[in-house]
């Protein structure tokens, strides 16, 4: 099995996360965004869309890191990333699909580059975005897990929404954002970071991590 994916990249960095957890074998090859490869004839060979990542399987590539989760859960479901009961899965779920439907496009890369670029926004401007719909998705998040949350976002078990999680705190810390507001996001994302499985999946510990 062979993830392509870029080392600073949230999305790349929550399929790392549920390999890991789940303890499936895997080799990384390493997609620079900033110098393009994702454009390249190689690349879009496995993904035509271009995007981080495409995890190679025996059973064909995997695009779009929320599916390759669901397929891991599938696949190798112990232990599992999803509570027992279909109410739980579906709070679950829709904790992840906050960060990955709601916040991480928002703030991705080649959005960011195209509020510069085409839009003509200077970085204050550029900046304000990212924080404003961190804070959104964030403000959402911290009343859910204030519900649901134990030791980590939903319970006292690692599932679907921390692998989501802890990418996009390692990112809000990357833009500067204040995270003070959600205490409770925070400490789950915290006691997350420590399991070595989660850990291990950190950007500053991947191929490619010093190509700054």
């Amino acid at each position: 099995m062979v993830l392509h994916g870029y080392w600073r990249s949230g999305t790349s960095y929550r399929t790392r996360i549920a390999l890991n957890i789940k303890n499936v074998a895997y080799e990384q090859a390493l997609v620079d965004l900033r110098a393009g490869d994702q454009k390249s004839e190689a690349f879009t060979a496995l993904n035509p869309q271009g995007l981080v990542p495409a995890l190679e399987t025996e059973y064909g590539v995997l695009t779009q890191s929320s599916a390759i989760l669901e397929w891991l859960e599938e696949q190798y479901p112990e232990p599992a990333l999803l509570p027992g009961t279909a109410a739980a899965r579906a709070i679950v779920r829709a904790m992840a699909m906050t960060v990955a439907c709601d916040i991480h496009p928002l703030n991705n890369l080649r959005v960011l580059k195209h509020l510069k670029g085409p839009l003509g926004q200077e970085q204050p401007a550029i900046d304000a975005w990212t924080a404003h719909w961190i804070a959104e998705g964030f403000a959402a998040l911290e009343q859910t897990i204030a519900r649901h949350g134990g030791r980590f976002a939903f319970g006292d078990t690692l599932t679907l929404a921390d692998c989501h999680l802890v990418p996009q705190y390692y990112s809000a810390q990357r833009f500067g954002a204040d995270c003070t507001p959600y205490p409770r996001l925070v400490a789950a994302a915290k006691n997350a970071m420590a399991v070595e499985a989660v850990a291990a999946a950190h950007p500053d510990r991947q191929p490619g991590a010093d190509s700054l």
